[in-house]
């Protein structure tokens, strides 16, 4: 059993532990622009990096838990999702997209990219608009994706 100082001890920390905890930050309108900026340049060095096959710096991008949930609900992780992008398969990652917009989140530690991409779905060859949403984390000095979603959206008649 506690003592009485210890017990009021244990009460004042226990009340003062979610009040001292760092306030959120917010972000100046400039600062979500850099953000923004930020990881637009990131996805073009990302897009050269499949280009060129970049193997050291795609290990890099991808963080270790990275998760990526494909149209058909198949799940790859950071490996297989760089030996595709290697092999040339579609991958958002550097396919032309419309209606991209990037969020910045967590005072710019976090950020959510979404878009579309036409994209030739096999095996009927049809092609189809693929939403998609990109999560990036700030790791230290650089960005890193940790998760990408894509869903089947409606077929674009040419």
């Amino acid at each position: 059993m506690l003592k009485p100082a210890a017990f009021a001890c244990f009460l004042l920390l226990m009340a003062s532990g979610p009040a001292s905890a760092h306030p959120p930050i917010t972000l100046t309108p400039q600062g979500e622009q850099a953000v923004i900026e930020e990881i637009e340049d990131f996805r073009k060095r990302l897009a050269a990096a499949i280009v060129a096959k970049d193997v050291g710096f795609l290990r890099k991008a991808y963080a270790d838990s990275f998760s990526h949930t494909h149209t058909s609900s198949k799940a790859d992780g950071k490996d297989n999702r760089i030996v595709s992008a290697l092999a040339g398969d579609f991958v958002i990652e550097n396919s032309p997209a419309t209606e991209v917009r990037i969020r910045s989140h967590a005072g710019g530690w976090a950020a959510v990219a979404t878009g579309i991409t036409p994209t030739p779905v096999q095996p009927d060859g049809k092609v189809y608009a693929v939403h998609w949403t990109v999560t990036y984390a700030r790791n230290q000095d650089q960005w890193q994706i940790v998760a990408s979603h894509a869903t089947r959206g409606r077929e674009i008649v040419k």
